[in-house]
């Protein structure tokens, strides 16, 4: 296997690769990649007893990924974490530790507003322009948006949902009520395009239903939170938010944070391909974030 020269092409070697390992390379590969901090900073030895494995394993794992030993391995994660210094994120993390904010007393809501901003920091770090512009050049052209998440992540694809509707693209939230998901996914035909929400612990049928429409021809554009998670593989475009699996009640601040970037992304599309209608698509557009009609002085709908 040629070894990785960065953190993305790592993320997405381990992906690819990941069927084809052990239970215990698995194991490791999901602690790295969702706490590639601590790899970087630990040694070989605390970074095993984090794992649950013996050192000699994490030496294996990075053998199986083409680098010489651990070191060499972790020399990768060092530069991803020295990318990153003045970040958000990290700016925050000082913020909360010399606040004492982790302690009951902070106040709840404090500790929610300082975790979003913190996960905030991380999508920006995580999301690229590049892959934004072509998920909203995807979604514009597409005949019709059929959107599906399930359980913590459906508000995600209920906002998408709605707020596509209101730049008139033809776009249809897939509940799957009376069981009728997969019956509806049948009837997606090629121009279509499927937008897909799931996170830790992911839905299976909506893993399930990006693998049909995928093998189908289909678009599928994924939100979700590793390089690990299952509906990777099935995505034409996949978001991967980085968000952290330990936090009691994780937070949807990013994620809808992303959707809101589709939509307006979207806006700006179809603004592009209509000349001779741009002035309303933009409006509408803008009216996702609230901007004031000039001709009755109210505020536009919120999304």
């Amino acid at each position: 296997m040629t070894r990785a020269t960065t953190f993305e092409e790592f993320a997405d070697a381990v992906s690819e690769a990941y069927a084809r390992l052990t239970k215990q390379q698995q194991q490791i590969a999901q602690f790295v990649l969702e706490r590639p901090d601590d790899l970087a900073l630990g040694t070989v030895a605390t970074v095993a007893e984090a794992v649950g494995v013996q050192p000699s394993a994490l030496i294996r794992f990075a053998n199986t990924l083409g680098f010489a030993g651990f070191t060499e391995m972790q020399q990768l994660f060092r530069a991803r974490l020295l990318d990153r210094v003045g970040s958000y994120r990290d700016r925050i993390d000082v913020i909360r530790r010399s606040n004492g904010s982790g302690a009951p007393e902070a106040g709840v809501l404090h500790q929610f507003v300082v975790s979003g901003m913190a996960d905030l920091g991380t999508l920006e770090d995580n999301v690229n322009a590049k892959d934004l512009a072509e998920a909203a050049r995807l979604i514009s052209r597409a005949t019709r948006v059929q959107v599906l998440a399930q359980r913590r992540a459906f508000p995600v694809a209920s906002y998408l949902a709605y707020a596509l509707a209101q730049l008139d693209i033809k776009a249809q939230l897939m509940d799957g009520v009376g069981g009728m998901l997969m019956d509806t996914l049948r009837q997606m035909e090629r121009g279509e395009l499927l937008l897909v929400t799931s996170f830790k612990n992911y839905s299976q049928e909506v893993v399930q239903a990006a693998d049909q429409a995928r093998a189908r021809g289909i678009t599928v554009i994924a939100i979700t939170d590793f390089a690990l998670s299952p509906l990777k593989p099935h995505a034409t475009l996949c978001f991967e938010l980085g968000q952290g699996p330990d936090a009691a009640f994780r937070s949807l601040v990013a994620p809808l944070c992303l959707a809101q970037a589709l939509v307006v992304g979207t806006g700006h599309e179809l603004a592009k391909k209509l000349p001779v209608s741009r002035n309303t698509v933009a409006s509408k557009a803008k009216a996702q974030v609230g901007t004031s009609d000039p001709s009755t002085g109210r505020k536009g709908a919120r999304t």
